[in-house]
């Protein structure tokens, strides 16, 4: 049996753990905060990122590690601005790292798979992305997810023997690009739909938000090497419409704020947990220009995060030309 553990003991690193105990197996999970690793081995309880979940007695919090690059697999869930200087902090590192953070490494512009082939060359990598709530998944409510596995399917057998639980399915992909720019582009669009929701601009609106808001994303994804059926599939179409529709995704509540008419820094300030739309906007933003494809919402939402009115951003994007469906 192939030992598992998570690195990131935030609200879905504390999740996927609970997931991974439910068959009684034992879980590590690795916390940088050494109050947390205690909170979490004494009282079975993560308080600061997941307030309300009594965790398996199986789980045991580490903050070594040592400890999870001596295992077979490590799902890795820290900060997707963080992953690459956690990874490099490791002496070694499992055969297999599963990415489960989404974004996009602002400075550089890389997706997450090639920050961990940089930091962890001996590894093979995989991304797990889907809609996925941490508190669902926590609770042990049903979930599938994309798990798309760059050592094809060898690595697919591999990892999902060692994941899969009867409420958390997962489906094969080899599309790691595909997988990992569904996962970053609709945090975006989840900050859009936010200050639709913000601003109550009604159910139409959010509804012609999400469609043309995948019309980005496909274009985006499209152009970077991305399979479209991988963008139609659960870690793109389904985990769009899930962030898109909840104030139980950080990115829609960060949205909803700002629609709401408050201070995009003092937001960002504020905030325990990490909303990795904004991170990711001014960086695909950026990447969209330089390679000259439209994507207008999330142009948007950057402008947002810089400081602009809401309603005044709104307004410009309604202004846009009137043009066909398919130029965007």
């Amino acid at each position: 049996m192939r030992t598992v553990g998570v690195l990131g003991a935030g609200a879905w690193g504390t999740a996927l753990a609970q997931m991974l105990a439910s068959d009684g197996r034992t879980v590590l999970l690795w916390a940088r905060e050494t109050e947390l690793v205690e909170e979490i081995n004494a009282h079975r309880t993560n308080t600061l990122f997941l307030p309300g979940a009594q965790l398996a007695p199986t789980i045991r919090a580490t903050g070594d590690l040592t400890e999870i690059a001596a295992l077979d697999i490590a799902l890795v869930v820290t900060p997707a601005q963080h992953m690459g200087a956690v990874l490099g902090a490791m002496p070694s590192h499992p055969a297999d790292l599963v990415l489960c953070s989404k974004g996009i490494e602002a400075g550089s512009g890389r997706l997450m798979n090639s920050v961990a082939r940089d930091a962890a060359p001996e590894s093979q990598i995989a991304v797990l992305s889907g809609p996925t709530f941490a508190h669902e998944v926590a609770a042990g409510l049903p979930t599938a997810v994309t798990l798309a596995c760059g050592g094809g399917e060898a690595q697919w057998e591999r990892i999902s023997s060692a994941i899969a639980r009867p409420a958390f399915r997962p489906y094969y992909s080899a599309d790691v690009t595909g997988a990992e720019i569904g996962g970053a582009v609709k945090n975006v669009l989840a900050i859009a739909c936010g200050v639709v929701d913000g601003l109550a601009l009604g159910q139409n609106a959010r509804a012609a938000l999400i469609a043309r808001g995948y019309a980005e994303m496909l274009r985006f994804g499209e152009a970077r090497g991305a399979r479209v059926e991988t963008l139609a599939g659960l870690c793109g179409l389904g985990d769009l419409v899930l962030t898109c529709s909840s104030t139980s995704s950080r990115n829609f509540s960060l949205g909803k704020a700002l629609g709401e008419g408050e201070s995009a820094a003092q937001l960002m300030s504020d905030r325990k947990t990490v909303a990795e739309g904004a991170h990711t906007a001014p960086v695909l933003d950026q990447l969209a220009r330089d390679m000259k494809i439209a994507m207008p919402i999330v142009a948007a939402v950057t402008r947002l995060l810089g400081g602009a009115e809401a309603r005044s951003v709104v307004s410009d994007l309604l202004a846009r030309p009137l043009r066909a469906e398919r130029e965007g």
